[in-house]
């Protein structure tokens, strides 16, 4: 199956961490559980025009396992990516109203 840039960024994460890391222009998403880095900074690039990756950090999370009654479910598992970008690129527009 072939992943658009649209497929791999699912959403951003909007959190008070994450919120700070934007001054050191790092941004944060959740995106597609199979997608390496280098589609992930290609993404990135495509999906917001004028903005250049300078290096993306992953992190994979483990849902966890959650019981409703008698009833046990798992949340499903995730992968984090933090975006750096390069000094002379962009800000990526989404984030710029929420501060």
């Amino acid at each position: 199956m072939k992943l658009t840039s649209h497929d791999i960024i699912r959403k951003p994460i909007i959190t008070e961490k994450s919120m700070a890391a934007m001054a050191e222009r790092k941004y944060t998403f959740i995106v597609d559980i199979h997608a390496n880095k280098v589609q992930i900074a290609r993404a990135v690039e495509e999906v917001f025009p004028g903005v250049k990756v300078a290096e993306v950090t992953t992190a994979r999370y483990i849902g966890k396992t959650k019981r409703v009654g008698v009833h046990i479910g798992k949340r499903p598992d995730y992968k984090k990516a933090i975006i750096t970008l390069t000094a002379d690129s962009k800000g990526i527009e989404f984030f710029e109203g929420i501060q």
